[in-house]
């Protein structure tokens, strides 16, 4: 099902708006301040239009210190309607960021890093936008920076030529994925004339000439950049007058424009039209199936219906999810990706397969369930069921202003005003299995049907996308909408246990009245690090046992039916020496929820047919997710095993190796389920609004659990390298993945790592544009699309901004990862440019400008950190692992008492460039492993002039020695990656 947002109801916004006044009646008029006193968004607001007809909303929350900035401007790949230009309004979304006359791009990164500020941006087909969030005593600044980029935005013509070269680097960080490509390809089938052809990266052909394209580049910024066509979010602690008065100040002076695209209308399909994609690298096969859908009008019916079928026919809770996933087990991942468009788009279902030979078989389940949906009413009570679901998915994403702007942000962007939010959900309560029915027999047909399969075969045998769903619909015949029964089960609430507790359970509670909702993680200390030799894997495939394949009392089937209309789950994460599971639920669901969470901790159901599926899912994340598909993850993920080796706790993958998890049994998890899941190797943890009540119910209920005993580790130290080693995994890529580091003595508590923390961020925070290695990598010459450094654990780091919490470990290692480069040489220069760096940085310590600037950043950055009920309970529970205080008072009394002294003391004493393990991702791995052992120069070549400075530290860099003994260097193939 498509995540999407809506119902924005009074009690989910009880904790934000406060004593907020409305400003004034009820409206939308350009000139006036609004409030919704009767829609689902009915949070005050103020929306007003500028004389050049800029958009201005504000919306002010109780959310303290906060602010989030949300620039959407309604252009998008959907505009770019000239040929050889797709992909131009995101290459552009790169070029926002190069600077103007009065701030140039190093005075406007440093602005932000003095801000603390998490700041970026994106492109979609629709529209592109800009966001930001810090804290409000930058208010006025951001305001004004923001204005001067998109008033005065200058860049000079080899700035623009290395930009490309960055662009390329994005492109490629995705095309070790196959769906990129089924994605791609369903697009490109499905339109003749659209520019819903070509995805928003473009094709790649048109992506290769865009350092030519600069004059072409100054006409698209004068065309889309307008104050017409964008419009200005502001969410947070705001004084709602007082900053509209800001924007005016600033953006008052911008000019309108008069540009309109003339976006080609797209023709009938006359489907339905097949295709098969050959993938060359080991992968699951795929089956994507396509329909021309109708366009986002939200006073219609049609795409609020589309909605819902995907949710009910298509979702963990649906008969199609029962028999592929759970039951055949043919299937072990079936998603929707319905969007949002301002034109008429593609509707996806698509399906990993586990076996090439299901997929007929699989085709013919998706067509027989669409051809239901063509033929039965849906039930009144499910639909009741998904408009709740609705509702309460989105009111679990608004606890902090960040994601109530972003959410503003990706509904302001079709008309400039948030009541499209209440458009919308007035058609979602309109809707009536009716004209569900209707909707779906009018788009879900052959003739708008695209079939896209991919696999390593030639070709699919069984398939070939022709057979009809229009043969199988079948005359209405169902009873009465009303009468229709519903098999999902009634969840009645345990009888609360008795309030005796033996065992004292540790918690750590957060409580807040006024929050709607409630966070619940059961925090235990046991991990992969535990895993018993020859079964790694195990912890992993336990906690998917608790959490995915139900409980004596319900089946797996059950949970997800009873889980739908409330919008919730039970999810596991498992690192070295924790296991979090934890659910989130709006409070009006509590009872629901814990009676089934509660089911599956203490009473886990343990059926042979769960397990087998289970297992063969954990399989499947290793070899095809990580190995098969994300050549990032995989770089980081074999040097962390390559560091601490396989003799180490810490030196097996989380997620454990193929071979070891198809071997466990049932016994093996049983076992380990009993060992690890006791009363004092729990921590638990609440926050939000939950009654006083619970934690007591909680501690009674974990009383069924062992006793047992507080697990812990006593870690050897790693092995320490004598000399540079490297591994380079042998995969058929497009791109080539890096990252190198060594074990570090620090973590989290020490009395130095604050210090060592600062370094690093200086050196290359986490998707932050501000650091030494981006700049010098990416922004100086364009080589790839992110340079960063960590010193503690980081995974998921290409899908997220920030780190999860509950990873603690008692030993980190220190790592540069290099986003991937486009080939061998460019691999090895770019290694060798952090290696320079890193160099100069020990050898020269930080400047005082340098450290007193990320100081400052670090003070504001780490409130954005913990901004949110769920991450701000998450550091309270690491707190407790590392013996610190709240992780923000912490650091910040660190970095008071700081010196510049200090910092470079921990520079000499915790950094290097010698001795250091590397892994490498690339395709052709003899030509690598002839470069580093042959110490062969690595020169650069631009498609631009570089300033003479670069040039001549080129010169250095390129034949920077990085010494490899030869038997120090060694390949390893993909397939034998974490076996």
């Amino acid at each position: 099902m498509k995540v999407f947002v809506g119902l924005l109801a009074a009690v989910a916004l009880a904790a934000c708006n406060g004593a907020q006044e409305a400003p004034g009646d009820a409206t939308n008029a350009p000139d006036a301040a609004a409030v919704v006193d009767s829609g689902v968004f009915s949070m005050p607001y103020l929306q007003r239009d500028l004389d050049n007809g800029l958009r201005v909303i504000i919306v002010p929350t109780d959310y303290p210190d906060i602010v989030t900035i949300q620039v959407p401007v309604q252009t998008g790949s959907r505009n770019e309607v000239e040929p050889g230009k797709s992909g131009f309004a995101h290459f552009f979304e790169h070029m926002m960021f190069r600077g103007t006359e009065k701030y140039p791009a190093d005075e406007y990164l440093n602005i932000y890093k003095k801000a603390g500020a998490n700041q970026n941006a994106y492109t979609t087909d629709d529209f592109t936008n800009y966001h930001a969030v810090f804290t409000k005593a930058d208010l006025e600044k951001i305001i004004e920076v923001e204005a001067d980029r998109f008033m005065n935005l200058r860049y000079s013509e080899d700035v623009f030529r290395t930009e490309a070269l960055a662009v390329k680097g994005e492109y490629l960080k995705n095309s070790s994925n196959p769906i990129s490509r089924g994605y791609e390809r369903i697009r490109d089938l499905s339109f003749n004339t659209h520019t819903y052809s070509h995805t928003t990266m473009g094709f790649l052909e048109d992506i290769e000439p865009m350092p030519e394209q600069f004059e072409y580049s100054k006409l698209f910024f004068d065309r889309w950049y307008r104050p017409e066509k964008t419009a200005v979010i502001l969410v947070g602690d705001l004084d709602a007058e007082a900053t509209f008065a800001m924007v005016e100040k600033y953006w008052g002076k911008w000019e309108r424009g008069d540009y309109v695209a003339d976006i080609p209308q797209e023709g009938p399909l006359n489907g339905p039209i097949y295709d098969h994609v050959q993938w060359d690298a080991p992968t699951q096969p795929w089956l994507l199936v396509g329909f021309r859908g109708p366009a986002f009008e939200p006073e219609k019916v049609d795409m609020p219906a589309i909605d819902v079928i995907s949710s009910i026919y298509f979702s963990d809770s649906s008969e199609l999810y029962r028999k592929l996933v759970l039951e055949e087990q043919s299937v072990d991942q079936l998603l929707t990706y319905f969007p949002n468009r301002k034109d008429p788009n593609v509707l996806m279902v698509y399906a990993r397969l586990t076996d090439v030979a299901q997929t007929a078989a699989v085709e013919q389940a998706i067509r027989e369930t669409l051809a239901t949906a063509r033929s039965e009413l849906v039930s009144v009570k499910k639909l009741a069921e998904t408009k709740s679901r609705l509702k309460y998915g989105f009111t679990a994403n608004l606890d902090n202003s960040g994601s109530i702007g972003s959410t503003l942000a990706s509904f302001v962007q079709f008309e400039r005003t948030p009541e499209t939010i209440n458009t919308l959900y007035r058609s979602y309560d309109a809707l009536t299995p009716e004209a569900i029915l209707e909707v779906a027999n009018r788009y879900f047909v052959d003739d708008g049907r695209v079939i896209v399969t991919l696999s390593n075969d030639e070709a699919i045998s069984g398939i070939d996308g022709m057979a009809s769903i229009d043969d199988l619909v079948r005359p209405l015949s169902a009873a009465p909408a009303e009468q229709l029964a519903d098999t999902a089960p009634a969840i009645a609430s345990r009888a609360v246990a008795s309030t005796d507790i033996a065992v004292p359970v540790e918690i750590v509670a957060q409580p807040a009245a006024g929050s709607p909702l409630i966070d619940v993680s059961i925090l235990v200390h046991s991990g992969a690090a535990m895993d018993p030799p020859g079964k790694k894997g195990l912890a992993a495939l336990t906690a998917a046992m608790l959490t995915d394949a139900g409980s004596e009392d319900f089946s797996i089937q059950e949970i997800n039916a009873a889980m739908y209309p409330i919008a919730s789950g039970f999810s596991a994460q498992v690192d070295k020496e924790m296991t979090r599971l934890s659910g989130q639920v709006h409070r009006d669901n509590l009872d629901v929820w814990y009676r089934l969470a509660s089911s599956q901790l203490l009473s886990p159901g343990w059926r042979e047919q769960d397990f087998k599926r289970v297992r063969t899912q954990l399989v499947n994340a290793v070899r095809t997710s990580l190995v098969g598909n994300n050549d990032e993850e995989l770089g980081k993920e074999v040097l962390y095993s390559q560091i601490y080796g396989p003799s180490h706790p810490y030196g097996s993958l989380n997620e454990g190796h193929s071979a070891d998890i198809a071997a466990l049994t049932l016994d093996d998890v049983q076992r380990f389920y009993r060992q690890h899941y006791t009363i004092r190797n729990i921590t638990l943890g609440l926050a939000g609004g939950y009654p006083e009540t619970f934690a007591a119910r909680l501690s009674s209920d974990l009383q069924a659990l062992p006793e047992g005993t507080r697990q812990s580790l006593q870690l050897p130290q790693p092995k320490p390298l004598a000399a540079n080693k490297a591994v380079i995994v042998d995969k058929e890529t497009t791109s080539v993945a890096v990252s190198f580091g060594f074990p570090i003595d620090l973590k989290r508590g020490d009395k130095d790592w604050v210090a060592l923390w600062l370094v690093r961020s200086w050196l290359g925070e986490h998707r932050n544009s501000t650091g030494q290695l981006y700049g010098r990598i990416r922004e100086a010459r364009g080589m790839n699309y992110g340079n960063y450094a960590y010193i503690e654990y980081f995974p998921r780091g290409m899908f997220q901004f920030q780190p999860d919490t509950n990873l603690a470990r008692q030993q980190q290692i220190f790592q540069v990862w290099l986003r991937p480069l486009r080939n061998n040489n460019d691999a090895q220069f770019a290694t060798r440019t952090a290696l320079f760096e890193l160099n100069t940085l020990i050898e020269k310590g930080m400047s005082e400008q340098d450290f007193v600037n990320t100081r400052s950043y670090l003070a504001k950055y780490v409130s954005l950190l913990m901004d949110g009920q769920s991450r701000q309970l998450g550091y309270a529970l690491d707190s407790g692992f590392y013996g610190i205080d709240d992780f923000s008072d912490y650091v910040r009394k660190e970095l008071d008492s700081m010196t510049l002294a200090d910092v470079n003391r921990v520079i000499r004493e915790n950094l290097r460039t010698d001795n250091m393990q590397y892994v490498f991702v690339s395709r052709d791995a003899d030509d690598l492993r002839d470069r580093l052992v042959s110490g062969r120069a690595s020169p650069m070549q631009y498609d631009a002039a570089q300033p003479e400075e670069v040039i001549a530290e080129d010169r250095m860099i390129e034949a920077l020695p990085i010494v490899f003994d030869e038997q120090n260097v060694s390949v390893i193939d993909a397939e034998a990656v974490f076996q």
